[in-house]
Order: C-alpha cells, then sequence, then structure tokens
C-alpha cells in the first residue's frame, strides 16, 4: 500500500491481532486442550498406558521446541504469512493422520505433524506478527491474542461432545477440515512490518518531515538488542528457565485434567466442563496482566504469577469428591497465575530486548520452554502408572513453580540489559 494513499479508520494491525486471535483459538482449543478428550479413548480402545500415551505431547513439544527458534528467524526474515499459511495446513494434515492411527508409531507421528503444524502457525510466529505492529500498546495485543489460547477452552466441550457422538476417529477429520476451512483465509489477513505500509507501530503514519527540526519523544524510543547479544544476558536465561518450569507445569495439568479427576471419581461430563473453565479463567490474567503491569511492574506481576500457580497445585492436589470445593480456589489462582504469565513472560521480553530481534529471541525462548512442556505430561502420566494417584506429581510441581518465583526475583532491570552478560 502506497503510504499517501488513504487509509481506513480501522489501523490495520487491528485486524492482524483479530485473524492471530482466531487461529489461535481454534488451535488451542483442538490441538491442546482438545487432547485431554481423546486421552481415556484412546487408552481404551488400545490398552496403552497413560505414560505412553502422555508421550505424545512430550513428542510435540519436542518437535515445537526444535523448530521454534527457526520458525523465530523465519519470522522476522520472510514475514509471519507463508508460515502460517503452510502451518494449517500440516495441522489438517496430523489430524487426518491420527484419525488413521493403528500403532504407537503412527500416534507419535501424527502428534509430530500437529507439532510441526502448531511451531509454524501459532505462538512465536503470531507474537511476532502482532509485536511487529504496536509498540505503545504491545501488552494489551500480546493479552488479547493469549486470551485467545484461552478461549480455546471453550472448544473442549465441543471435541468431547463429537468424540461421545461420532468416536474419536471421525472427530479428528471433521476438525482437520475445520483447520483447513479457517485457517488459510485467516493466514492472508497477516502482514509483516508496518514500516513495508507507510505506517508506524500502533498506526503512528510515516510521513516526510516538513521542516528539518523534529523533535523525537523520548516516550517512543525502544531498545533494540540483537539476538547474538541478547542470548549472551541474564535476563533472557532468567525469563526462559522460569518460562521453562511455567510450561511443564501447565503442560501436565492441561494433558492430565480430565484423566485426573476420573481417577478421583468425577463424572466425564463434569470434568469437561472443568477443563473448559481453567483457560477461560486464565483470560482474566492474559488481559489484566498489562494493566496491572504498569501499576505493580512487570517483574513483580511475573513473581506474584508464579506464586498464585503454587498456591494452585498444592489445592489440586487434594482435590477429591469429598474435597470438590478446592476446585474453586485451584481454578482461580492457578489460572490467574498461569494467564498472567503467558502475557508478561512476553511483554518483559519486548521490554528487555526490543523489536528488531524479537522474533529470533523468542523462537529461542520458546525453545527452552518447550523442554518443559515435552516433560511434564509423562513426569505425571509416570507418577500415575507408579503410584495410582497424582497427588505426588501435583505437590512437586508446587515447589518447581515457587523456584520459578525465585528465579524471576533475580531478574536485572531492563535498563541495564545491554550491559550484562550471562
Amino acid at each position: 500500500m502506497d503510504s499517501h494513499q488513504k487509509r481506513s479508520k480501522v489501523f490495520y494491525g487491528w485486524y492482524i491481532v483479530g485473524a492471530c486471535l482466531a487461529l489461535t483459538l481454534y488451535t488451542g482449543g483442538v490441538v491442546y486442550f482438545g487432547f485431554t478428550a481423546i486421552f481415556e479413548p484412546i487408552a481404551s480402545e488400545f490398552g496403552w498406558s497413560y505414560a505412553q500415551i502422555s508421550l505424545a505431547a512430550s513428542l510435540r513439544g519436542l518437535e515445537t521446541g526444535l523448530l521454534a527458534p527457526i520458525m523465530g528467524l523465519l519470522a522476522d526474515r520472510w514475514g509471519p504469512r507463508k508460515l502460517i499459511l503452510g502451518g494449517t495446513i500440516i495441522i489438517s494434515l496430523g489430524f487426518l493422520l491420527l484419525s488413521q492411527v493403528s500403532s504407537l508409531a503412527v500416534f507419535y507421528m501424527a502428534f509430530a505433524l500437529l507439532a510441526i503444524g502448531m511451531s509454524t502457525c501459532t505462538g512465536t510466529v503470531l507474537m511476532t506478527a502482532v509485536t511487529n505492529w504496536f509498540r505503545r500498546r504491545a501488552g494489551l495485543v500480546i493479552g488479547i491474542v493469549a486470551s485467545g489460547f484461552g478461549l480455546g477452552g471453550l472448544l473442549v466441550p465441543v471435541v468431547t461432545g463429537l468424540i461421545d457422538t461420532l468416536q474419536w476417529r471421525l472427530t479428528m477429520i471433521v476438525i482437520g477440515i475445520g483447520m483447513l476451512v479457517i485457517g488459510p483465509p485467516l493466514a492472508l489477513l497477516v502482514r509483516h512490518k508496518p514500516e513495508n505500509y507507510g505506517y508506524q507501530p500502533d498506526g503512528d503514519i510515516s510521513s516526510p518531515p516538513e521542516t528539518e527540526e523534529v523533535p523525537v519523544s523520548p516516550a517512543i524510543e525502544e531498545v533494540n538488542i540483537p539476538a547474538r547479544q541478547a542470548f549472551r544476558t541474564r535476563a533472557f536465561w532468567y525469563l526462559s528457565v522460569s518460562a521453562m518450569f511455567h510450561s511443564l507445569v501447565v503442560g501436565a495439568v492441561i494433558t492430565h485434567m480430565m484423566p485426573y479427576l476420573s481417577s478421583v471419581n468425577f463424572s466425564r461430563g463434569v470434568s469437561s466442563l472443568l477443563t473448559l473453565l481453567l483457560p477461560l479463567a486464565s483470560i482474566a490474567g492474559r488481559l489484566g496482566s498489562g494493566w496491572l503491569a504498569d501499576r505493580i511492574g512487570s517483574r513483580r506481576l511475573l513473581t506474584t504469577g508464579f506464586i498464585l500457580m503454587t498456591a494452585g497445585m498444592f489445592l489440586f492436589g487434594y482435590v477429591t469428591t469429598g474435597m470438590a470445593w478446592l476446585l474453586i480456589p485451584f481454578i482461580i489462582t492457578f489460572s490467574l497465575g498461569w494467564g498472567s504469565n503467558v502475557t508478561t513472560r512476553i511483554s518483559l521480553l519486548r521490554e528487555y530486548f526490543g523489536r528488531t530481534s524479537f522474533g529470533t529471541i523468542l523462537g529461542f525462548m520458546s525453545g527452552i520452554i518447550m523442554l518443559g512442556n515435552m516433560a511434564g505430561a509423562p513426569i505425571a502420566g509416570l507418577v500415575y502408572d507408579t503410584w495410582g494417584s497424582y497427588q505426588g506429581a501435583w505437590l512437586s510441581f508446587g515447589m518447581l513453580t515457587l523456584l520459578g518465583a525465585a528465579i524471576v526475583l533475580i531478574l536485572p532491570n531492563p535498563g541495564q540489559t545491554g550491559k550484562q552478560a550471562a
């Protein structure tokens, strides 16, 4: 678009936010949260152990972690659109293959495809897309897009209902076709950097100065630290390791929530409803974190988020049908901590290192995060297979989130990032 062409009253960046929100909602709902709904039907049909089935989530995390740095680099260089388009097609193929599963090997291959697709059209790529278009409102748009993941919880009862009605194989075909229907059109809405279209972040219009003296407000100046320098800072590693602990715990809870509640005698219908409520409740943390960060500081908010997750895990560990009321404070504390941490850590990354290499830096951080995501579900499954209870896993994971809070407390100040090596 020509920089002098008449523009819509709505900044185009908001269309990109809307497209990324919709992509996050669908993929989060059917790939991430939906996995818990097919867990028990697959275990029942094939007789595989919980640890074997959970390994699929780990393979998904491994693939995503290995690809995240590459996707971040490609998003910075090529722009997100091509990646998102390819990723939606790969996810569709993954679901179609999953519908034909007859062995563990094929089951793992299907999840490898899902992981490749998720790496290519969600997470790092989408966050790079929206942070390229916003600076002053970066925290808000990150929260909005991240909320799509929480809204994906709405699809858990839908997926569960489809599985109970159509059986799980046909449901996977329906979901795969759905991805093909909505994914490519949304991908075509996404653009790379606003400067290519005559804009500046937040909708500021780039135009030739009318005078030689153009004052530059310090408020719009931003730090831009190259990726190689960022990887040598303590801030990058502290944020990455704490986020890895966060991902380990969240991945285990989401994957095993329905099996866990079934193991303590909750019905499948109630379990799916509670699995829906957890990500939905996290939306408050995702959207509210930007507002709170301005008032109490991002690092303090990230620490608080980890403490809330810790409280939630200890409550979760003692849930039984006789102590069902513990689910209410669990959902409140865990979801608020989970949601606010997702948004706050990305905002902090932008604050520490700027926009120029954001995709590359976030991609490498996502690779580290996925080490946690890869470990959490199998550990929880192994604990259950060994002791017939999830309690030891949940209490141990609570200690891990507490350690995450301690790591965040020793983060350096953002202004010192470029001067401090890891």
